[in-house]
């Protein structure tokens, strides 16, 4: 009889599946950018960018230059911004598209995304171009953490514990309402809510801050004034995470009930009942080792999710996270920005799954054999 894999064999096959769909999925994103001429296109016109604005600072602190000394630098210019993104090499020579695809795809596997140049981009750090991306994304994520990941993690520890109760008590009051307040807040976009939260809340009543760019000057000089600065960045990020815990529940609630509430109607509770087992150890038995492994997929698939950030509630509390950069990168064709946010977000959901199967394995070991 063939001997069945280990559970250490199972997670190094589905590891290594993962970070070969992982690596495809960055050549795809690579192809799709250098393939379609996105890139280039771009790039040539940060070069054109680039150019004039060196010629008229070069016109200005040389007023006796001719116009061919002026030509003369404009053409050094243009040869050195244009090596500088790739379309050249040292010796002037067109790159293929091909080479800067792949250079693209080896340089980002090392987490080398390059520099951007966007002040919109490097002032969400509170610095002047250039920029590492690697530095701005490290600088945004934990920001983008403290306000939707923060927020995923509240309704979490909300709705585990409550929405199983609700679903067992279905059609009871409690299971009306949730089920009213889900249906709601499902319909109210997030954006419009946090619009609504801050007039009423920042503007009216003046209980919380309506400028939330001031919150970089307490990250930037956290470690100056521990204490105060952590005091400080809590005010700030205490009516984005309310916004967002009101808005989210509703989802998080609705969802672990319809889960739970399908395997509380399976037969084998309905025998479990029957029988006249107490209901801790039909929850126990029955209902919480099988609904466990959608639920953890939920939370874990959720909290993940939220490292993207949320772009246009971002915009209203003007709050420099992830989706303010991707928004960012996207208007300002920032292919390197662009190319660092996927990678990073593709990157974590990668690891979600991978966090994942190692739980199945944990919490259903029949998954190994399968």
């Amino acid at each position: 009889m063939r001997a069945m894999p280990g559970t250490g064999r199972v997670i190094l096959r589905r590891a290594v599946l993962l970070t070969i769909a992982f690596i495809l999925i960055v050549i795809l994103t690579a192809a799709i950018l250098e393939g379609t001429g996105f890139a280039q296109k771009i790039y040539e016109a940060l070069v054109t960018q680039n150019v004039q604005s060196d010629v008229q600072v070069y016109a200005r602190t040389h007023p006796g230059a001719s116009p061919a000394d002026i030509q003369n630098f404009k053409n050094q210019m243009t040869k050195y911004w244009m090596e500088y993104y790739g379309l050249i090499d040292a010796n002037g020579n067109p790159v293929p598209p091909y080479i800067r695809m792949w250079k693209l795809v080896f340089n980002s596997l090392k987490f080398d995304f390059g520099y951007t140049n966007q002040e919109g981009i490097t002032g969400l750090i509170g610095k002047l171009p250039p920029q590492p991306v690697i530095t701005v994304i490290a600088g945004v994520l934990p920001r983008t953490i403290l306000m939707a990941t923060v927020a995923e993690l509240v309704c979490a520890l909300i709705a585990l514990p409550l929405a199983p109760r609700i679903a067992y008590k279905h059609g009871s009051l409690w299971d009306r309402l949730i089920v009213s307040y889900a249906a709601l807040f499902n319909a109210v976009p997030v954006w419009w809510l946090a619009m609504i939260l801050l007039s009423v809340f920042g503007y009216t009543l003046r209980i919380f801050p309506t400028n939330y760019r001031a919150l970089m000057t307490y990250i930037n000089s956290f470690w100056s004034n521990p204490l105060v600065n952590t005091l400080y960045i809590s005010w700030y990020a205490t009516l984005p995470v309310i916004t967002l815990v009101i808005a989210f529940l509703s989802t998080w609630l609705y969802s672990i009930r319809a889960m739970v509430l399908r395997i509380v109607r399976e037969d084998f509770v309905m025998v479990a009942k029957a029988k006249g087992l107490p209901e801790k150890d039909i929850a126990r038995k029955y209902i919480v080792r099988v609904m466990a492994p959608p639920i953890v997929t939920y939370v874990i698939l959720a909290l993940a999710g939220s490292l993207g950030g949320l772009i246009i509630t971002e915009s209203v509390f003007d709050w420099p996270g992830m989706g303010t950069l991707t928004y960012y990168a996207i208007t300002t064709g920032d292919v390197n920005t662009v190319m660092g946010v996927f990678f990073i977000l593709v990157l974590v959901y990668i690891l979600a799954r991978l966090l994942l199967e190692v739980l199945y394995i944990i919490l259903d070991p029949r998954v190994r054999y399968r």
